[in-house]
């Protein structure tokens, strides 16, 4: 479910879905050029693309790019480099990835998870499993089964996977990309980055066209580009985080206008279980390899790519509000702003966010 919206001055676009394309005139100025709407589904949720700009693009294009994101990256899809790579035995696994995409994704994978000392971790997905965010499951799991599956734990290069790129040495029509399974039983899952980078892959799509005001979207995850078909800054609702809200009840917590930036947003809010009164939410510390029990109950983050706000977000989703504070603040170099919903020790919602955060926040 989508954790941020688009709000345009005396508009609110509803995401729908099939895959639909519209044009619309702007209704407060009937000179205003045309833009256009793309919505469908993908990655189990929607997405939306809007662009103000007179460009060649077509349905199709979109959805080949979805597509092809999803048979390399989706764990969803039995022919996917991704489930291939985890059903295989340990060994030298080969394949190839026309469009780069999982070659991209790891790569910054392996960015995300040193920035962020492990908090972000891709080797997570047994426990995600086990603790029954992937699958239903009868119990959850005890001690000696979180320590085993821990050991599965670890996205050092060269610790479960050692990833070695393109093979030059391999003469095909086709790149071929090699990596070293060390672990049988360890598994990826690029969910907590993927998304965002798809966004951002469509967002440059909409770049090597020429558009300069657009709008790209996935499950909640945002990149924008220029000013909507009003001429002011895009303007983004995030949800205030309630149990279990959806579309039809959501509240709006905050709006903000982003200029030539993304957005992403994690949360504990909607994605838990309940089991003898106790919510396992399903944010999965990789250190620990239980669900994390602190206060924070969404974090946005903005950044320059959307792939990074994602996985960040993330992270940060990890490392609870006290020690994202101290990390945003020890990191300036990376060019990250944040805002943070958690509960107080009165159990009341408090916010934080970091100081360019607060200049885009519409009162």
């Amino acid at each position: 479910m989508n954790k941020h919206f688009l709000l345009l001055p005396l508009v609110l676009l509803l995401m729908n879905c099939g895959g639909e394309q519209k044009e619309a005139e702007n209704q407060n100025d009937s000179e205003a050029s045309a833009y256009v709407e793309y919505y469908g589904n993908t990655q189990g949720t929607t997405f939306a693309i809007i662009c103000n700009d007179d460009v060649p693009l077509e349905t199709s294009e979109i959805e080949q790019i979805l597509d092809d994101f999803d048979l390399a990256l989706s764990s969803y899809i039995p022919n996917s480099t991704i489930t291939k790579l985890n059903e295989a035995p340990a060994g030298k696994f080969s394949f190839t990835d026309p469009q780069g995409y999982f070659d991209r994704c790891y790569q910054l994978s392996q960015t995300v998870f040193e920035t962020s000392d492990g908090a972000f971790d891709p080797t997570v997905f047994p426990l995600i499993d086990e603790w029954g965010f992937n699958r239903k499951i009868q119990e959850r799991p005890d001690s000696s089964t979180v320590d085993s599956l821990r050991a599965l734990i670890g996205f050092q290069n060269g610790y479960h996977f050692n990833y070695l790129g393109a093979d030059d040495t391999i003469k095909t029509d086709s790149t071929i990309y090699v990596l070293n399974k060390r672990t049988s039983e360890s598994k990826l899952g690029f969910d907590a980055i993927a998304q965002g980078l798809a966004v951002d892959v469509l967002a440059e799509m909409l770049e090597e066209k020429g558009a300069e005001n657009y709008y790209v979207e996935i499950g909640g995850e945002i990149r924008v580009k220029g000013l909507n078909s009003e001429g002011e800054l895009w303007r983004i609702g995030i949800d205030k985080p309630i149990d279990n809200s959806t579309a039809e009840d959501r509240e709006i917590q905050q709006i903000v206008q982003l200029k030539n930036r993304s957005m992403a947003t994690s949360g504990s809010y909607r994605k838990f279980y309940e089991e003898d009164g106790i919510k396992y939410s399903h944010t999965i510390d990789p250190r620990t390899g239980y669900p994390v029990k602190h206060s924070l109950l969404s974090v946005t983050v903005v950044a320059e790519s959307c792939a990074i706000a994602d996985g960040m977000a993330t992270a940060f989703m990890v490392m609870g509000a006290d020690e994202t504070m101290k990390f945003v603040n020890d990191h300036p170099e990376l060019d990250l702003e944040v805002y943070l919903i958690f509960t107080n020790a009165k159990g009341r919602l408090e916010t934080y966010y970091t100081k360019n955060f607060r200049d885009s926040i519409i009162e």
